[in-house]
């Protein structure tokens, strides 16, 4: 393992003298530790143009084969050392701005039984989030669906209404809802994903359905930003009523949508295959309600 951990590092850093301060080792002492690895194996792992290092055919396949080995290699040993220790250590959590209403009370709660865990949050939008589940830097995230949901296993959590926002100079004429009609002739500002189907395509269906051509002004993965230009009276939007709880924003109008089928459907997802800490499992079960997860 001390061997491959070197090779890995010499790979990434291309020389051994980087590799060595990386290591915080010595150079003579990381060069023989290859030798002793390629001696074992059979094979070059490097091409050798002066202090540049290379990877053969055969280290890139060692390289590529090894990374989920560590992986789950430092995932043994999180499970390991929380073997009768509690619960505690960093939580790594992904959310979509959109659904972050949801997190702070339930990190009041579980800080209040577990002050022994110490949180890392991170934000993006669903694709991303899903790639860093993949990528094994955080434990779980709540995002918005659909989503391609094949590595993940997932506890859904309620339906949410979508809620048509307005710049509360326009509000005059609309009462408290507004027909997906009306809402197709103003300039709209939607969330889009960076990469994938999400909110958007949901949306753009049923205006689709209605036989109704909206006027989109602009797409934005980010809700804070969606906010901001409505409150600017730049146009309005369609968004999950949660993001408004969290929103202080002056100069917005919140009408229902008459369309009682336009929902945002949420869940909380989490990688297959991995070691979940026990703090994350606790977490997703608070914020779940126990409910059972889905393969």
């Amino acid at each position: 393992m001390r061997q491959i951990r070197h090779f890995r590092t010499i790979a990434d850093e291309r020389q051994i003298t980087r590799a060595s301060k990386k290591l915080h080792m010595s150079q003579p002492p990381l060069s023989h530790s290859l030798q002793l690895l390629e001696t074992e194996i059979g094979v070059t792992l490097f091409e050798r143009s002066g202090r540049r290092m290379e990877l053969t055919e055969a280290g890139r396949v060692l390289y590529e084969r090894t990374q989920h080995f560590f992986e789950y290699m430092d995932e043994t040993l999180a499970e390991v050392r929380e073997t009768g220790s509690g619960i505690k250590g960093m939580l790594s959590a992904g959310c979509v701005k959109s659904s972050f209403a949801l997190i702070p009370p339930k990190m009041k709660a579980f800080r209040e039984e577990y002050p022994g865990v110490t949180f890392e949050l991170r934000e993006g939008d669903s694709f991303q989030l899903a790639e860093q589940l993949k990528q094994r830097t955080i434990d779980f995230a709540v995002v918005r669906l659909p989503l391609e949901m094949e590595d993940f296993n997932s506890i859904p959590l309620p339906d949410e209404k979508y809620t048509a926002i307005i710049p509360e100079a326009w509000a005059g004429v609309y009462g408290d809802t507004i027909a997906i009609e009306d809402l197709g002739i103003l300039p709209l500002l939607l969330l889009r994903r960076i990469s994938g189907e999400g909110q958007y395509e949901i949306i753009m269906d049923r205006f689709r359905e209605e036989q109704v051509t909206p006027n989109v002004a602009a797409v934005c993965p980010d809700v804070d930003m969606i906010l901001e230009m409505v409150s600017e009276e730049v146009g309005a939007s369609i968004i999950p009523e949660a993001t408004l709880h969290k929103n202080n924003l002056t100069g917005i109008k919140a009408l229902d949508i008459a369309d009682r089928t336009l929902v945002s459907e949420s869940a909380i997802i989490w990688l297959k295959d991995r070691y979940l800490p026990k703090s994350a499992e606790r977490f997703i079960g608070m914020l779940g309600g126990n409910t059972e997860s889905k393969p």
